[in-house]
């Protein structure tokens, strides 16, 4: 609960700060609270204050289209941290599905988090080619995608990370 989720104008998602930025933006008027985190509050001295959750900023910030970058630590996170192929969290990499020396291209859909160990057993073969099977096909993940699984994810995010566009 150490994350507030900032949403623009209309309501959209833009990303996620921290309880004091969050705080500042509020009490500059630069933002308002949409949801509180229940039984908690931020207290001074001689006042107390309700603990934000969701905020949304008050003038709308034309935001162009925020793909999400492709990098192995990318990767890693929508993947879980975990194997693809077997499930392990340990001694991680990446693996083309199509080999680069296949013609494979380092795209979102070709790349999968896999261990050294299933890495090694499928070597410079296509999936097919093997007896090896993915738990999940790899996919382009949204903006909104990382933002639902940001660190400290609030259950009262819910309402306002539309889940059927985690996916572009």
């Amino acid at each position: 609960m150490d994350r507030v989720l900032v949403l623009n104008q209309d309501y959209y998602p833009l990303t996620v700060c921290s309880i004091q930025r969050a705080f500042l933006l509020v009490y500059l008027k630069k933002a308002e609270l949409v949801d509180s985190v229940s039984g908690l509050s931020l207290r001074t001295v001689t006042t107390s204050f309700p603990f934000p959750s969701v905020i949304r900023i008050t003038n709308y910030i034309n935001v162009p289209y925020k793909g999400v970058i492709l990098s192995r630590h990318n990767i890693f996170k929508r993947d879980g941290f975990t194997c693809q192929y077997c499930g392990t969290r340990q001694s991680l990499t990446l693996d083309h599905l199509v080999p680069r020396s296949k013609g494979g291209k380092s795209t979102w859909t070709n790349l999968v988090t896999a261990c050294k160990s299933c890495n090694a057993k499928k070597g410079d073969s296509h999936l097919e080619e093997t007896e090896m099977a993915l738990r999940t096909l790899p996919v382009k993940p949204s903006h909104l995608f990382f933002l639902k699984n940001a660190a400290s994810y609030n259950e009262n995010w819910n309402k306002y990370l539309n889940t059927k566009s985690m996916v572009s």
